[in-house]
């Protein structure tokens, strides 16, 4: 069976030729970005709570993983807590040393307990970043695989999908699930909860080590705790209105600069380029004073918490000097307590910090798993039928469709076409001549009826065997980054070069492949903008040609052409459709006098059919559209 040009395989090719094109493999665009849907900062989940739960699931596998990380993270900072202190009672015993010295106390400085001291000191950090670096390991292995699967998953996800999803999400949403918000879950398994971890052991072990050390310098330690706690919220209250309008115009700057981009040709054909400026200009400056504001208010919190923390610093070094003359205090314990107050603030704030972003994290996880959870398309039969040797007969019997369930648009729509038959499809726009196609291809469901090729109900075989049997040329030209050869080869992924040469002049596309620069071995752009819209089409015609379907559908194949190149066309075109029962959608009348039967449509209906005389002949419906349009040539 021959493969769809739509399937969704990409062809495999090496190094084409001028002369005849090779295989390799094409290498289509990516487009990252942040889209409609992307997560921006502070962005919430609407159930937090349910997020979260779903995403521990999700985490199930890797819980002896991930709890082994958590031990190993509190065992490292276990160890880096007790460096100080342990610090504090060498330079204790150094202190010693010299008073003991300064008295004329020969025993003097104990150089061999000062170096126990330091050894056990050296050991604890060693150990804490030996297990830093397991836990790091850990943590990359764990994230890494879970943004794998939730990638595939989601790519798996978007090829089950009813085709009706697509109608209601953009493409950037889609994109905004499978980069930012995976994103986002990966970063925080990797960094912040392990951070997590070491931040709250860190809290609780230092303030025991403090107390340990002498309550009063505690206590006073602990007063820039809600300081600092006040001013991040007064900071965040303030800023937050200047952050919110960055990231608006932030992405009003986007929008523009991609807009005047892709439009920059109409935009000079208009000399829009002063207003162009202009509106970039406007942006550009509320963007400028929303973000010096925001980052001048956010500037203030590290300066105005560390002449807090100093100020504190000064009551502690006070009190302990106090303490250590009325000797109820060591100079090494207030060295301990002095550097256990200066990493006392650093997990404070890292705590607050992640609050946030597993607020983050919630909300990009509640809508990934709200995307995995959308309504999936009808599966396939359990036991489909075999695809035989197909004739090409189709019926539509009874059918009735619409893409929302209260606004029907196909009425009861029934015709037999006989195999070999070249079928026209005519009427207004909006009549529903394309929505016939994607029905009879399976990309909708019905809401009631059948449509029978060969007899056999189309939901009875697997969709890939169905698409298999169609081949497809339509209106909207589409063409990946790859090379000429690659874009052909799409529609058959086993031809020989010689065939995609063939189908490539069958269509009348060789001689212009082989004037441009690299031939079939030509890369296109991402969205083909380097070669023009009628050489577009004739790349989509000799995909189809490739194809060799058995039933074809033609979506005004002809509408970007010119008009020498659309008789070339039609010349292929009938060469290709000779025994093949073949669906022709047409908007200009004249491209299909020569059908074996005319359907022309309105709001859904067979209004008439026929050959093209006869329906002149009646003087209906199919009679003033192409009278219309004849008058309109003439006008011209």
């Amino acid at each position: 069976m021959n493969s769809n040009p739509q399937s969704e395989n990409k062809p495999t090719s090496e190094s084409p030729t001028n002369q005849a094109p090779m295989r390799r493999t094409p290498q289509p665009s990516i487009h990252r970005g942040g889209g409609p849907g992307a997560l921006m900062p502070g962005e919430k989940a609407r159930n937090f709570k349910g997020s979260m739960k779903q995403l521990l699931a999700y985490l199930g596998k890797y819980k002896w993983t991930i709890l082994l990380v958590m031990v190993i993270a509190s065992v490292s900072v276990v160890f880096s807590i007790f460096g100080p202190k342990i610090l504090g009672q060498a330079i204790t015993a150094l202190y010693e040393g010299v008073t003991r010295i300064i008295a004329g106390d020969p025993r003097g400085i104990d150089f061999a307990e000062i170096s126990q001291f330091l050894l056990r000191v050296l050991s604890l950090y060693l150990g804490s970043a030996m297990l830093d670096l397991i836990q790091g390991f850990l943590m990359t292995s764990v994230s890494a695989d879970i943004t794998y699967r939730f990638r595939r998953e989601i790519a798996e996800k978007i090829n089950r999908l009813p085709l009706s999803f697509f109608d209601h999400v953009t493409h950037g949403e889609v994109l905004s699930r499978v980069t930012n918000d995976v994103d986002t879950i990966s970063q925080t398994l990797n960094q912040s909860l392990s951070q997590m971890i070491t931040s709250l052991v860190s809290v609780v072990g230092i303030l025991i080590m403090m107390l340990t050390i002498n309550v009063q310098m505690t206590l006073i330690a602990l007063t820039i705790v809600p300081l600092s706690i006040l001013l991040i919220r007064y900071v965040v209250q303030h800023s937050q209105r200047y952050f919110r309008v960055q990231q608006e115009y932030l992405g009003h700057i986007n929008g523009h600069i991609e807009e005047m981009y892709s439009g920059h040709v109409v935009v000079k054909a208009f000399n829009g380029e002063e207003e162009s400026i202009a509106k970039m200009k406007s942006l550009n400056e509320t963007l400028y004073d929303s973000s010096w504001k925001a980052q001048l208010h956010s500037a203030f919190i590290m300066p105005t918490m560390r002449f807090i923390g100093n100020l504190g610093y000064v009551a502690v070094a006070i009190l302990g000097g106090y303490l250590v003359i009325r000797k109820e205090l060591s100079l090494g314990n207030i060295q301990a307590f002095i550097q256990y107050m200066r990493s006392f603030q650093q997990p404070l704030m890292n705590i607050a910090n992640i609050s946030n972003i597993l607020q983050q994290t919630a909300a990009a996880a509640e809508r990934v798993f709200e995307f995995l959870n959308e309504p999936e398309e009808i599966p396939d039969p359990a036991e489909p039928l075999a695809v035989g040797e197909v004739k090409g007969s189709v019926e539509f019997k009874n059918v009735h469709f619409g893409y929302e369930p209260d606004q029907i648009i196909i009425k009861d729509f029934s015709v037999k076409v006989e195999p070999g038959q070249q079928v026209a499809i005519v009427g207004p726009t909006g009549a529903g001549k394309t929505t016939l196609v994607k029905l009879l291809m399976r990309f909708y469901e019905l809401n009631s009826g059948q449509i029978l090729v060969d007899g056999v109900d189309i939901t009875r075989l697997k969709r890939e065997d169905l698409r298999d049997i169609f081949g497809m040329v339509l209106q909207d030209t589409w063409l990946y980054n790859g090379t000429i050869c690659e874009n052909i080869r799409y529609g058959r992924q086993d031809a020989s070069d010689e065939e995609v040469v063939h189908a490539a002049d069958t269509a009348y596309a060789d001689h212009f492949i082989r004037t441009l620069p690299g031939g079939y071995n030509m890369l296109l752009n991402e969205d083909a903008t380097n070669i023009s819209s009628g050489q577009k089409q004739l790349l989509t015609i000799a995909r189809a040609v490739l194809s060799d379907p058995k039933i074809l559908i033609l979506d005004e194949a002809t509408s970007s052409v010119d008009t020498r190149t659309e008789v070339l066309i039609q010349k292929a075109m009938n060469k290709l459709m000779q025994g093949r029962t073949s669906f022709i959608i047409a908007h200009r009348l004249s491209t299909i006098r020569n059908a074996d039967r005319i359907l022309v449509l309105r709001d859904g209906d067979i209004v008439e059919q026929g050959k093209h005389e006869e329906l002149l002949a009646q003087n209906g419906f199919y009679a003033e559209l192409y009278n219309s349009q004849f008058a309109l040539q003439t006008d011209y």
